[in-house]
């Protein structure tokens, strides 16, 4: 069972990100404020819920969550600063967002670049152990799915609809065939023939 708080004091904010493995599109993070009493069964580490299950949390955490907030980081800016700061990046983005001020963020990971004036505590598998991370993650989840699905409509020949920017078999294939747009990655060194992704 998710713990609701790493400790009673402060105010919490769980963060986490989505898409950091993908091949294309931005890099999405959340924060999100719960209240002590928050409880769902559902909720879990994005990747172990299933997709029709995620999009229900994320209505029911936007509805009950004390504060909440979503952001990305576009390609470009991706390429510009690595994927890694990219990451931080989103999240510092959604936490400015928040309309509630945490005393303490709860960071999804083993690392994290300080955000000004709260400190934090980083959790490897922080999805799967606290509530706050997992509702971000959900978060971070659902409203890239969302993002990716738009970009489809424009470039459907990379089926992102469905595999969402990852490197799938089928992805590599369609990089392969029609070669990479303005919405993949240029800095991760992308070989659809190897089947493999290296980042420089």
């Amino acid at each position: 069972m998710l713990q609701v708080r790493y400790q009673n004091e402060l105010v919490e904010a769980g963060c986490d990100e989505a898409g950091r493995g993908c091949y294309a599109g931005p890099v999405f993070a959340a924060a999100v404020v719960l209240p002590p009493t928050f409880y769902h069964p559902l909720l879990n580490d994005s990747k172990q819920v299933k997709e029709a299950e995620r999009e229900e949390l994320r209505i029911i955490i936007e509805r009950e969550a004390i504060a909440w907030a979503v952001a990305s980081v576009e390609v470009e800016e991706i390429d510009r600063i690595n994927i890694l700061k990219a990451s931080f990046t989103a999240m510092h983005r959604a936490i400015a967002q928040l309309t509630t001020r945490p005393g303490l963020l709860l960071i999804d990971g083993n690392r994290f670049i300080k955000y000004p004036r709260i400190p934090h505590k980083t959790f490897v598998k922080g999805d799967a152990r606290f509530a706050s991370i997992a509702a971000a993650s959900i978060l971070a989840k659902t409203h890239r799915d969302a993002y990716m699905q738009q970009l489809h409509e424009a470039f459907p020949v990379y089926n992102w609809k469905q595999n969402k920017g990852y490197g799938t078999g089928e992805h590599r294939q369609a990089i392969e065939k029609h070669g990479l747009c303005i919405h993949h990655r240029r800095s991760f060194n992308i070989q659809p023939q190897q089947g493999g992704l290296f980042e420089k």
